[in-house]
Parts: structure tokens; sequence; C-alpha cells
């Protein structure tokens, strides 16, 4: 146990480092109510200049990998509580056809593209599902899974990671000019179009600040959280078809072995907040406030755990490993995005 402080007390610390400097600069420098920087992708920026300048000690190790794979998995789990099965609502089911096209798209062209680029099957499917879900969090959850090398998890997560911060500035602008200022079509754009939930609730809010609309937001959120839920079929899904089609001779695994628990988790903090939402007493023994208090709390719980491994991430990105792979996965992380972004604009364009 004490072999992970120094790892995980630096995460921490350059996860609220990361806060920190997301307020200063969204608030302070940029006068907004809200900072429309992400704390997360700040703490990646962060841990990523500190393993590439300063390098990163040997008894920092065990910790940034507990933070990698442990407290990645806690916020995952207690990410579920954002999202209760009412919320959805009209909103969800609104959107589905379009976040279920948008995520197939991005897991069949991303993988096709791969592929003729000649690049590894697992590097593909990292990106792919980087693309087509949520980020670097579905990136680093997949990973084990498919046995992924860190330096293959790495290139993956900076891919995304650059092209999600260019999404989250850029896009709000351009849905807003593509949609002639429909709240609903923008902020079901950037909902199925931005990376990282983080990144989409940034993109949301830049949307709500310069244009005044807090539906872009509203719908942004749900869209991408409904989206989150895809971890449930396509991490599961994407280990199993990659095992059949590249595991040795004798290597069989069942479909069961390879659901990880923090999406089953995940799902279950969802029915919890469902359930506790359904009368006037959450579970017979909280008020509507009190519960309310319990759902925040764990939000922000969520929040510190995904923000304290993404800085692990950042920690873990060596450019002289990334150097290696060659630039073949950023041109894919482009396209992809471009692609991506380009069904989504279509879909929207027909449906509504």
């Amino acid at each position: 146990m004490i072999r992970i402080l120094p790892g995980a007390g630096l995460a921490l610390l350059l996860a609220l480092f990361g806060h920190y400097l997301a307020e200063l600069i969204g608030v302070r420098w940029m006068g907004l109510a809200r900072s429309p920087v992400s704390p997360i992708m700040m703490a990646i920026l962060l841990g990523i200049l500190l393993r590439n300048t300063l390098g990163l000690s040997a008894v920092f190790q065990p910790g940034v990998r507990f933070c990698l794979v442990r407290i990645l998995r806690i916020g995952i789990v207690l990410l579920g509580i954002r999202l209760s099965l009412g919320e959805a609502g009209a909103i969800g089911l609104r959107a589905l056809p379009v976040i279920v096209v948008c995520v197939a798209a991005a897991l069949l062209l991303v993988t096709w593209i791969s592929k003729r680029l000649g690049m590894s099957a697992r590097l593909g499917t990292l990106i792919a599902a980087g693309t087509g879900i949520c980020g670097a969090t579905a990136i680093v959850a997949l990973s084990p899974t498919i046995e992924a090398r860190d330096d293959e998890t790495s290139y993956a997560v900076a891919c995304i990671t650059l092209f999600g911060v260019a999404a989250m500035l850029a896009y709000p602008f351009l849905a807003h000019a593509l949609f002639n200022g429909d709240g609903f079509a923008a902020g079901l754009f950037l909902g199925t179009s931005v990376h990282e939930t983080a990144q989409v609730a940034g993109a949301g809010m830049v949307y709500q600040q310069y244009f005044s609309d807090p539906q872009a937001l509203d719908t942004a959120t749900v869209a991408k959280l409904v989206r989150n839920l895809g971890m449930l079929i396509v991490i599961p899904l994407l280990g199993f078809l990659y095992h059949r089609q590249h595991a040795v001779s004798g290597d069989k695994r069942s479909w069961v072995s390879m659901v990880p628990l923090f999406v089953i988790g995940f799902a279950l903090m969802s029915l919890l907040r469902t359930v506790g939402d359904a009368g006037e007493q959450a579970f017979g023994v909280l008020d509507q406030d009190q519960w309310s208090n319990v759902v925040s709390v764990t939000k922000q719980a969520a929040e510190i755990c995904l923000a304290v491994a993404m800085a692990a991430v950042g920690l873990g990105t060596r450019f002289r490993g990334l150097v290696e792979i060659g630039l073949k996965p950023l041109a894919v992380g482009l396209v992809s995005a471009a692609l991506v972004g380009a069904v989504s604009f279509v879909m929207i364009s027909v449906l509504y």
C-alpha cells in the first residue's frame, strides 16, 4: 500500500493543479461564469509535460499504475450516478438513432482506416473505442482487455486528447452555424462528435455562454451519457472480437470473462439513480434534498477519480515511445474525428 502513495499523490496533485488552472483560464482570464476548459484535459497535459521534461522516477510508477487502473474504474462506476433512466427520457430516445449510427460509424470507419494504413490491430481498436464511445476513458478501460502495450494506449489517448480538445473549442461555433442556432441539433452534434465527456460538457458550456442557449448543454450532456452506456456493449464486444481473431492456439476466452466488473458497476449506479429518483423519499429514507446531496457528492467524487486517473495517463505518456510507433495513428485520429463529425451532421440534418 505504501508503494502506491508517491505516484498516487503525484497524480492527485496534478489533478488539483489542473482544476486550478482550468478555473484560472476560464473564469479569471476569460471572464466566464464557468470555465470551458476541461480540468481533466489540463491534468492529462500536465502529466504529459512533467513526464517528458523531468521524467518519472521508478518510485512513482506503482502509484501511477494504481491510479490508471483502480482509480479509473472507481470513477467510471461512480459516473453511473449521472444518468438515470428517467433523466435520459425523451431527449435520450430522440437522440438514440443518431448516437447509434455515429458510434457504429466510428467503430467501423476507424477500424477500416487503421487496417488500410497498416497499423497494429490493438492500436486501431483503441482509437476506434476512444472515437466512438468516451475518449480516453474507453481507451484505458479497453486496453487491458485486448492486452495493449503501454505505448499503444498512450498514443491512442494522445490522439483522442489532441482532436477532442480542438473539437471542444471549435465545434460550438461550427454547430451554431451549421444548424442555424437550433439548440437541440447543436447539442446533439456536440454530444455525438466530441470524444470525452468532459470535452462535451465544455463544448456545451461554451455554446451556452456565447449563444445564451442552455438547451444545447442539456442535450449534449444527455446524448453523451447515453453514448457512454455503449461501454456496456462495445468494450466486451471489441475484446471478444479481438481475441477471436488474434488469440494464439488454445487461448479461448468466454464472453463473460471479458466483461469488466466496473462496467456492471456503472449500470448498477444508473439503476440506483433511477430508483432513488422514483419516489418522494429515496429508498424510503432520504428526502429530496438529502438525495440530491448524495448524488452531487457522488458526481464530484467521480470527477475527482477521473481527473486523478487522467493525470496518471499523462504521466504514462512518453513521447519517445510514441515516435517509435509513427505518425499513422495521428492521421487515423484526425480523419476519424472528421468523419464522425460529418456522419453526425448528415444524420441530424436528415432526421431533424
